[in-house]
């Protein structure tokens, strides 16, 4: 480490971060005490491993130091508007960022929002058939009816369904990934991979659900087939073709989440 890095240890579900003044100390938003001090290396990583944090670019270590030495004292921290990733970011750069606080927020935002459209979607099959309901016929004529706006049938219909999901998750995960140029350029590309992955995972979990459906069932993708693999499905949960439809159609956003996030790690692994 040197002086102007920017550096932090693990405490689990989060991280603290600081600048090193390179001189045994290092500046940060103290967690305890809620302001910024300068203290010795050894209390700032208070026996833990302390990493270093790369930039592509960033300004020249003396107006590193200076911006946080012009902090001092400071006493406003700020869990989402002003925490010591704030801080140290901004005295590296300028710019005032939290990777932490805005990937909590982007997963949160995705989880919900995919929840609440599985809800939706499950209501849309409810109301849309010509047998109203979450009976076996109800589901199968909404679903017949969702899929009918493509050209397609019940098959169809689970595709369409897992868009909206699928399209909230990679929003959510594009957020996370987002390219940003005072990133090192080994990040900002594992960034493009994962984001690019997020969409092909999307495109690999429709067509998984519908092929898990296929398989669970007693006749392909029949209207037979299609039933009794939904009931299959569902019944992995203890439900119906209900849960069924629910579990394929949020399949196509866990499976962009999980193929998008394992991309980003798997190339950042190799290119290390």
């Amino acid at each position: 480490m040197s002086k102007g890095d920017h550096i932090y240890f693990n405490c689990g579900g989060y991280s603290h971060h600081g600048i090193d003044c390179g001189d045994g100390t290092v500046i940060h938003y103290t967690k305890n005490q809620g302001n910024i001090s300068r203290v010795s290396w050894d209390s700032f990583a208070s026996g833990k491993t302390v990493f270093l944090r790369e930039y592509g670019s960033s300004d020249l270590p003396s107006v590193v130091i200076q911006r946080a030495e012009s902090r001092l004292g400071e006493n406003a921290y700020n869990l989402f508007g002003n925490n010591c990733e704030h801080f140290a970011t901004w005295c590296k750069t300028g710019i005032h960022a939290s990777e932490q606080v805005k990937n909590a927020g982007s997963t949160a935002g995705g989880a919900s929002g995919s929840g609440a459209a599985v809800a939706g979607s499950i209501g849309v099959v409810s109301a849309a058939g010509a047998a109203a309901g979450l009976s076996g016929a109800g589901i199968m004529s909404g679903l017949a009816t969702v899929g009918g706006v493509v050209g397609g049938g019940a098959v169809a219909g689970i595709g369409v369904l897992g868009m909206a999901p699928a399209a909230i998750t990679t929003l959510a995960m594009n957020s996370v990934l987002e390219d940003d140029e005072n990133l090192t350029s080994e990040e900002r590309e594992a960034r493009a991979v994962g984001r690019t992955m997020t969409t092909v995972g999307a495109a690999v979990g429709t067509a998984g659900a519908v092929g898990a459906v296929a398989t669970c069932g007693t006749a392909g993708l029949s209207a037979i087939g299609i039933t009794s693999g939904l009931a299959t499905v569902g019944a992995t949960v203890g439900g119906g073709m209900a849960a069924g439809v629910a579990i394929t159609v949020a399949a196509p956003a866990v499976a962009a989440a999980a193929v998008g996030y394992g991309a980003y790690c798997f190339w950042k692994w190799i290119s290390e």
